[in-house]
């Protein structure tokens, strides 16, 4: 192929972001329709060429390319380079990140066109409002495909960094919001926390293995895997171990598992269509990518793989649990891509990277359409986002209702839809493994499931179906919502059905990741699971005699007993479960955990140095200090200025003295 190609589909988003937003920075923005069309058309491009990468790559024939576009520094013998490195896994990213933006850029001509309602009157920012987010969801595509398509360590951490700097300025699009500035400062700072084991990661591979280059680190990694490392206060560990788990920090910060996830949900203070780009196809599925690509340095560490397997557990379970406390619309699909997360950082916690990235695949179109159609609700309801606010909408909205109908199917695991497939062979692949804590880790899933199917049809039920609780002036508007919106739901909702069926057969058990994935063969939990693979209607008909489906309906059941047939049920169990509510809206606590411990103790510690350090030591004592000794220092010589000249004589005659007896004490030692 000619690598030209790979370099287009990069920079064709970045020219559009650079055509909607430069201009406004010098005063004159280019118009919405300008700015609109330059970033889809950009994005729409780089996603057609990101299908003939993947039908050359899979279907074509073509090899693997891994070149420099760009040396930008040498030091030291290590290279600085822009450089790609284009395979089947990076192909299927390509085109899962740039398809799902598609329908993002498309769908947000209808929510943002009236954007400058949400700004007041008086503000700056009001007018060109609309051209900014089109620059900001064209830089955020730019910056996830440069970090899908590295070659190398330095351009993996610029990508990594910069869909983190965007996504900071996307989630608190509106400045004029307190909620929105705090929710993108903590995205920010938890972010940062993450980062730095992130960085940490990356020196340690330089230290290590000499080299910035994945296919040069490998092959240091693999000629060298029992190398070992003295770490004070932990002792002796593998370097794959230290490694493998420093990069993972980074990967629970990107991709919201748990200690650092609460950034995630309040990120839902950004406009609707960053929150179905944030988590569904880019900035969250980073850190899946990431262990997936590094998986010649995982395999060599069972140590890094159970810490990453044990984290997906807790995550997968205890977050979906929260969602179904949750009453704000877009927080509950949060919490659900908190829990979906999870799921895949358990399939690459058992070797089972394939399963990992063909859920991350399905995950991102079912969850981009359940966002979308959640805009779409929140539009008709004039931005009104809490569910118990609604209710009976399908009949106003039939199109959003079936197209969430779908992505909920989905989410849940319902077969031949396409999260069944990808779902079910993470379970499978868990319950295969023997890897230390692989046993939690199936329970923790396969209750998920239940968890899942719950606030999934809570959600569903709660807005589409009982009583209107919606206020008159909202009922006599609701409507569904334009064709701009409507249109990429549906094409969204396609994928959510179908593309399941067509992929699990060559992505799981054949040879679609060949050569991208590398699995010990003591390790390849799906070989095991795909000893009985007979084809998709197989697998579907085994789920009949599997628990993950039954639970799945058992969800749909509860929810529809507690949410439509006995609606006043839900307010007697929380009266009654008070304590276990309390834990679930409290959030297990995390929350003041981040803002009152470590936040409280940082501003503690700010406050006491400040005290101490600045007031007290340096203003205090080195500033203040100073000028009062100098002045009492005055004050006293001051006092010895009389003005007598018989006074100023005799001192001199004192003075004249003292220098004598110095003198003639000095010339007796000289001649003794």
């Amino acid at each position: 192929m000619n690598p030209n190609i790979y370099l287009w589909i990069p920079l064709l988003p970045l020219i559009g972001a650079l055509v909607a937003g430069l201009p406004g920075w010098f005063g004159r923005p280019v118009s919405r329709s300008v700015a609109h069309s330059a970033t889809i058309l950009g994005v729409a491009v780089s996603c057609a060429l990101s299908l003939y990468v993947l039908y050359q790559h899979y279907w074509g024939g073509a090899e693997s390319y891994n070149g420099t576009v760009y040396t930008w520094a040498v030091a030291d013998g290590i290279r600085i380079e822009v450089g790609f490195l284009v395979d089947r896994l990076t192909a299927m990213m390509m085109v899962v990140v740039t398809s799902v933006s598609l329908m993002v850029h498309i769908y947000t001509i209808g929510y943002m066109g009236h954007d400058e309602e949400n700004w007041p009157a008086d503000s700056k920012l009001r007018d060109n409002g609309y051209q900014r987010f089109f620059a900001y969801i064209a830089l955020f595509t730019f910056s996830m495909l440069m970090l899908v398509m590295a070659n190398n360590f330095m351009q993996l951490f610029f990508g990594w960094e910069a869909v983190g700097l965007v996504s900071y300025l996307l989630i608190g699009f509106w400045v004029n919001r307190p909620t929105a500035i705090f929710a993108n400062l903590k995205a920010f700072l938890i972010n940062r926390v993450g980062d730095f084991g992130f960085l940490l990661g990356i020196a340690a591979v330089l230290m290590f293995y000499g080299s910035l280059d994945y296919v040069d680190v490998f092959q240091a990694a693999q000629a060298s895997p029992d190398a070992e490392v003295s770490v004070p206060g932990l002792g002796t560990m593998l370097v794959a171990t230290l490694i493998g788990v420093l990069l993972f920090i980074g990967a629970m910060g990107k991709s919201a598992q748990a200690p650092l996830h609460v950034w995630l949900p309040d990120s839902m203070e950004g406009p609707t269509p960053i929150s179905a780009l944030i988590h569904a196809a880019t900035m969250v599925t980073a850190g899946i990518f990431m262990v997936a690509r590094m998986s010649p340095i995982y395999e060599l560490s069972d140590a890094a793989l159970s810490f990453v397997l044990l984290v997906g557990a807790f995550t997968a379970f205890f977050m979906g649990l929260i969602g179904i406390v949750q009453n704000d619309i877009k927080r509950v699909v949060a919490y659900s891509t908190l829990s979906q997360l999870g799921y895949m950082f358990v399939a690459l916690g058992v070797s089972g990277y394939a399963a990992g990235a063909f859920h991350l695949m399905t995950h991102a179109f079912f969850k981009a359409l359940l966002f979308l159609g959640a805009g779409s609700v929140i539009i008709a309801m004039h931005h009104e986002q809490d569910m118990t606010k609604m209710g009976g909408l399908r009949k106003y909205m039939p199109i959003t209702h079936w197209t969430v109908l779908i992505g909920t199917l989905a989410l849940i695991g319902t077969p031949f839809f396409s999260g069944f497939y990808s779902k079910d062979a993470i379970i499978e692949a868990v319950h295969a493994s023997e890897r230390f804590g692989a046993g939690l880790a199936y329970w923790a899933v396969l209750l998920g499931v239940f968890v899942t199917s719950l606030y999934s049809f809570r959600l569903y039920f709660l807005v589409f179906w009982g009583k209107e609780r919606m206020d008159e002036h909202t009922r006599a508007h609701l409507r569904e919502s334009p064709a701009v919106v409507t249109v990429p739901l549906i094409l969204l909702a396609i994928p959510s059905v179908l593309i399941g069926w067509f992929t699990i057969g060559p992505m799981l058990f054949g040879d679609f990741f060949d050569g991208a994935i590398q699995v010990l063969p003591q390790n390849d939990v799906l070989a095991v699971v795909g000893e009985h693979w007979q084809g998709p209607m197989a697998f579907t008909l085994h789920a009949l005699a599997a628990p993950t489906l039954w639970l799945a309906l058992a969800g749909v059941v509860v929810a529809w007993f507690l949410y439509v047939q006995k609606p006043e049920l839900p307010a007697v169990l929380q009266q009654r479960a008070r304590v276990l509510y309390n834990i679930l809206v409290h959030k297990y606590g995390f929350d003041a955990l981040w803002i009152n411990g470590f936040g409280g103790l940082g501003r503690g510690l700010g406050r006491l140095f400040w005290r101490a350090g600045d007031v007290g030591l340096i203003d205090g004592l080195l500033v203040n200090g100073s000028a009062r000794t100098v002045g009492r220092v005055a004050a006293a010589v001051r006092g010895l200025q009389s003005g007598y000249l018989y006074h100023y004589a005799f001192a001199m005659i004192i003075g004249l003295l003292a220098l004598l007896t110095y003198f003639i004490g000095s010339w007796r030692g000289w001649f003794a």
